[in-house]
């Protein structure tokens, strides 16, 4: 995984409120936007805007059903996101950012 990509991942959930959503929508496996807005309190485009940066980093997708737009979290972005981590965790990355 390149830095670029780790970088995006790490700023989709260093937010709170990302964050949380993120859990959410893992937990349950896939949730509609009106299910997460009543999760903390937050409008209907604050979500839209938060599921659009968790959308971006590849770590959740989205499809339209009738009305609804289902989320679910794509796992193999963790998978690859936390391998990528461990290596660089043991000096084993390709290039060191200074």
């Amino acid at each position: 995984m390149e830095h670029v990509r780790i970088e995006k991942i790490s700023k989709a959930l260093a937010d709170p409120t990302r964050l949380m959503i993120f859990e959410a929508i893992s937990a349950n496996n896939g949730m509609i936007c009106g299910e997460l807005v009543t999760l903390r309190g937050v409008t209907p485009a604050t979500i839209s805007h938060h599921l659009k940066i968790l959308a971006e980093a590849g770590l959740i997708e989205s499809s339209r059903k009738g009305q609804c737009v289902h989320n679910r979290a794509i796992p193999e972005t963790i998978a690859e996101y936390s391998e990528a981590l461990a290596r660089i965790a043991s000096g084993k990355t390709s290039r060191a950012r200074r």
